[in-house]
């Protein structure tokens, strides 16, 4: 062995106070790490079990909305009853009431949209057989939840010859059973369900025509109040 090993190797002996604190040092780190490795699982989990209690929840909520619809379409209006009264705001300004037609026929015909073609066919539909209906002693009013602004411009747009009411707050809609749960495309959602109610002179319900089809329901409806 050389003079410069020997020195190296009498200056640092393998069983020296440095080794013997590099030892007790690295196994005080080891532990530490060890401790700290034991600890992280259970704070993971425990943040794992509060985020699944969190997304049960979550979907309680969405299940419980989504039983809403269901509950919505429970309301509906029968032959015989008394019409529900109403108080809402019509195009051309002013406001129209169930009592303004107090010993009157009444037609309420509520359509999904103005200015869609159904909707559109509809109260042309009305329109055309206006002069009939007051002859027959008996008035029309079309309702839907649409802006005032709306209905404004489908009755300029189609020459509309009928009183246009504005629904928004859906609560004449709900009250006559014409709000409930519809489907398009696999889809369910609450919306205006096409619907007609003829109120007699006594101001119960006479009629209730539900699922409506468009075509030829005007006279189908005109011939009804004829008949009264």
């Amino acid at each position: 062995m050389s003079k410069k090993s020997r020195k190296k190797s009498s200056k640092t002996p393998s069983g020296g106070p440095t080794a013997k604190k590099k030892a007790l040092k690295t196994r005080a780190s080891t532990q530490a790490k060890s401790a700290k490795t034991q600890r992280t699982p259970v704070s993971k989990s425990t943040g794992t079990i509060a985020k699944a209690g969190s997304h049960k929840a979550a979907s309680k909520q969405l299940n419980s909305s989504k039983s809403a619809p269901a509950a919505a379409a429970k309301v509906t209006l029968n032959e015989g009853q008394k019409a529900p009264a109403f108080r809402l705001p019509r195009d051309g300004g002013g406001a129209v009431t169930l009592s303004d037609y107090a010993g009157q026929k009444l037609v309420l015909f509520f359509y999904p949209r103005a200015d869609t073609p159904g909707c559109t066919r509809e109260a042309i539909d009305f329109t055309r057989l206006a002069g009939a209906f007051t002859a027959a002693g008996t008035a029309v009013l079309g309702i839907s939840a649409d802006s005032l602004k709306a209905q404004e411009k489908f009755r300029d747009k189609h020459s509309l010859g009928i009183p246009l009411i504005s629904d928004e707050k859906h609560e004449m809609l709900e009250a006559y059973g014409a709000w409930g749960e519809k489907s398009m495309y696999g889809k369910s959602f609450l919306g205006i369900l096409r619907t007609t109610v003829l109120v007699g002179t006594d101001g119960k319900v006479a009629k209730v025509w539900r699922n409506v089809r468009v075509d030829g329901h005007a006279d189908a409806v005109l011939e009804t109040a004829r008949s009264l």
